[in-house]
């Protein structure tokens, strides 16, 4: 008897939480993920004509990778086997390369190896994959909830096809609470539940796209509850309030949900819009994000998206990063605050980035030219005789402390990188000359 049939037999005792009893044995009873799994998709037709190469799984917890994997490990005429990273070493997937290789030898017959959370393998452990689904020995299923092409090297990736699962919906969920309260043979219905809507509701808004979270939330409202005079357990809003958990903000500090979230934040500024700039903070707090990471973040972006709109940006962000060093966290969270909701709010110029990002380009391209004669260094001997410095006007000694003569280099005279943005204070620099059009 292999895992999955183990896991079955387990499953339809009743000892195993809800949310892995109700696991899908077909593709008709998986719920949500229609953009990967829906009629002709790609996907669906590899798992339905049993011809399936290396897949790699992608997506937040609950959302049915690990359920994916029992469809294919009951439709499926290879041998299945199943390892967790966690818990798996190099000699465990040796093991299973060996057997898979003799049984591909005597019978014929292929193998289909599921890794869950394949991305704490480290890199010999991945390495050590290659050769044989290189060869087809093995066919790899990896489950991971972080961005595989952050978390598995690029040999790997190169051998498989990477399905991202989405959060289920709120509807996604709500169908499976009720297919669950039905369910007399693996789910609830044995019991004699009456649930409200609101109750149903907010099991399924709390999940937030987490079919596990909402279905062992949901057993535990059941259980827990005791029948009335009728022999009802009727489910409130109260009730499924106190039986599921805070869900926990994903958010992995080392893959894309670092690097989402830090976006989301950056853009919330840039797009003037406080709500999301402190929504955006909060999550990367919470989730234990170093928070002089955030305040480098809050820095580049002063300069960046403000600039000369509001140079008093960069003032409030360079005090920030060192008030932040100062104090800590958590009352480091006020400081970090203050300096985001400052630039969220400031006008915005972008002049400074495009300016600075030109002008590179034209260097690296070679196109710098002469230094004007008039702008050398004229105070080292011998400098005059060059003509270093000849001809050059003081600003000061004009009026407005201005005059107008030539800085770039003679082939640059008609380049201009700084573009004013005409917002907040970046006006740019407007003189005699220009304002009349000379």
């Amino acid at each position: 008897m292999d895992l999955f049939s183990q896991v079955q037999e387990k499953t339809l005792k009743g000892k195993a939480p809800l949310a892995a009893r109700l696991r899908p044995v077909s593709l008709d009873e998986v719920v949500g993920q229609e953009e990967i799994l829906g009629k002709g998709k790609l996907l669906r037709r590899a798992i339905e004509a049993d011809q399936l190469g290396s897949l790699i799984f992608y997506g937040p917890p609950g959302t049915g990778k690990t359920s994916l994997a029992y469809v294919i490990a009951q439709s499926t005429r290879s041998h299945f086997v199943k390892l967790n990273a966690v818990t798996s070493g190099v000699n465990d997937l040796r093991q299973v390369v060996k057997e898979g290789e003799e049984r591909l030898g005597f019978y014929g017959q292929g193998t289909i190896l599921f890794i869950d959370e394949i991305h704490r393998f480290n890199k010999a452990q991945q390495d050590a994959l290659l050769p044989a689904v290189e060869e087809g020995k093995i066919v790899l299923i990896g489950a991971t909830t972080e961005n595989p092409y952050f978390s598995l090297n690029s040999a790997l990736l190169s051998r498989s096809r990477i399905f991202r699962l989405q959060p289920l919906t709120k509807e996604n969920i709500i169908t499976l609470l009720r297919r669950a309260l039905r369910d007399e043979e693996r789910g609830l219905g044995t019991y004699r539940v009456e649930i409200t809507p609101e109750a149903l509701n907010h099991l399924a808004e709390s999940a937030r796209g987490d079919a596990r979270l909402a279905l062992n939330g949901l057993e535990l409202a059941v259980l827990s509850t005791p029948p009335n005079e009728k022999g009802i357990r009727v489910i409130d809003l109260a009730v499924t309030e106190e039986s599921i958990q805070e869900k926990a903000v994903v958010y992995d500090k080392f893959g894309d949900q670092h690097y989402d979230v830090i976006s989301a934040f950056i853009k919330s500024m840039r797009g003037s819009d406080p709500d999301a700039t402190l929504h955006y903070l909060a999550r990367m707090l919470h989730a234990g994000e170093d928070p002089r990471f955030i305040a480098r973040r809050i820095l580049i972006h002063a300069a960046e998206d403000v600039g000369l709109a509001d140079p008093q940006a960069l003032v409030v962000a360079q005090a920030a990063a060192q008030g932040l060093e100062y104090v800590g966290l958590p009352e480091g969270r006020l400081i970090l605050a203050e300096a985001a909701l400052y630039i969220a709010c400031a006008p915005k110029s972008n002049s400074v980035l495009i300016g600075i990002d030109k002008a590179m380009e034209d260097v690296k391209k070679g196109q710098y030219g002469q230094v004007p004669l008039h702008l050398r260094d004229a105070h080292y001997p011998g400098a005059e005789s060059l003509g270093h410095g000849k001809g050059y006007k003081y600003p000061h000694d004009y009026p407005g402390h201005y005059v107008k003569q030539q800085h770039l280099p003679e082939e640059m005279k008609t380049v201009r990188y700084y573009r004013p943005a005409m917002t907040g204070q970046d006006r740019g620099v407007i003189h005699k000359e220009e304002a009349e059009g000379k």
